[in-house]
């Protein structure tokens, strides 16, 4: 009797060995591929970005200098979903993901300044007060940043709406969020910070103010280009640094489709052809004939984030993979590695 117990305590405890290697093996299988899939997928594919070269020579009269550059990052459309059009589930989803790129680029690239081109909510336009609030914490969580790492942005339709829809009380909640700072000048470079959803040109109060703010800094900046004679009209403030203003905005200027446009992130071919609105999918032609000039002392490279079907084909490759280690485990299929021995043996003795 002493030895059939003996027996069957030894098949018990190889059989739950057996059972807790297969739980520890399917475990790490399933946390390595969280680990890349969640987190360290973003660092392979951004690593791959690098800042792109820029050499402005200046001469100081004895050897060639090289002007300060600086190294921006430019956003677009987050649309972080609001309460209404909003699954827990896709918002758990895409927040994850545009946190998990912004953090990793921010740490592998480190920026000196971050653009947000507009369109940061995607409920802004009709978000109460408590859901707009709530907005506005998740991107304060999302897009934190040392505070060495300046951060600006603009307003797009969904912020604060359409030109129908747009008010004093939506700007005014979106300025006190985010500086209202039209000018922004480092290094010797403007940017001129535009709210492109009021140059309607229709003389609304909004839209007034948003061009006399225009007309205002552009005189500065024309006094910023005329430092050696200055008119009585500058005053006597300190002048801007003399450089071409690169204008920042949510509504690109006016053209007339995407048929010159080329590129990964290119329309699909049958739709570049089709004609762009004016005040709609661009800014109107006599709005866009208002803008400032862009300077050409910069280089330009964009950085893509990882793309959704190479995640999903990574989970299903894992999940087939745990499969065949349960089927393998249960003994309704032979290990591959035995199968593999069989089949170079066969081969050999042929």
């Amino acid at each position: 009797m002493a030895t059939i117990r003996l027996w069957f305590g030894r098949q018990n405890f190889c059989l739950l060995k057996k059972r807790s290697f297969l739980l520890l093996k399917l475990t790490a299988v399933v946390f390595a591929v969280l680990l890349f899939c969640e987190f360290l997928i973003y660092y392979v594919v951004i690593f791959r970005c690098n800042w792109p070269e820029v050499k402005t020579p200046a001469y100081d009269g004895k050897q060639e200098t090289l002007d300060p550059v600086l190294k921006a990052m430019f956003l677009a459309d987050t649309h972080l979903l609001g309460e209404v059009r909003g699954h827990w589930l896709d918002k758990l989803r895409r927040e994850w993901q545009m946190e998990r790129a912004f953090q990793t680029a921010l740490w592998l690239l480190q920026p000196e300044v971050i653009f947000i081109l507009g369109d940061i909510f995607d409920e802004g336009k009709w978000s109460s007060s408590q859901a707009w609030a709530d907005d506005v914490k998740r991107f304060q969580k999302m897009f934190r940043h040392p505070q060495h790492v300046q951060l600006k942005v603009v307003a797009g339709n969904h912020d604060i709406g359409f030109h129908y829809q747009m008010n004093t009380y939506k700007i005014k909640r979106f300025e006190k969020v985010f500086n209202p700072e039209r000018l922004f000048s480092w290094k010797g470079i403007n940017f001129v910070m535009v709210n492109s959803v009021a140059l309607e040109g229709d003389s609304c109060n909004i839209c007034s103010e948003a061009e006399a703010e225009l007309i205002e800094i552009s005189h500065k900046l024309n006094c910023s280009r005329e430092q050696e004679h200055r008119s009585s009209r500058c005053g006597d403030g300190p002048p801007l640094p003399a450089s071409a203003p690169v204008l920042v905005q949510h509504f690109p200027l006016y053209r007339r489709s995407d048929a010159n446009c080329s590129g990964e992130d290119a329309a699909p071919a049958d739709e570049r052809d089709i004609p762009f609105k004016e005040r709609y999918d661009v800014l109107s032609r006599e709005a866009s004939q208002k803008g400032s000039m862009t300077p050409t002392e910069y280089a330009l490279a964009k950085c893509y984030l990882p793309f959704e079907h190479t995640v999903l084909t990574v989970y299903c490759g894992a999940a087939g993979f745990l499969v065949v280690l349960i089927l393998v485990h249960l003994g309704l299929l032979g290990s591959p590695f035995v199968l593999g021995w069989k089949l170079l043996r066969k081969f050999k003795t042929t």
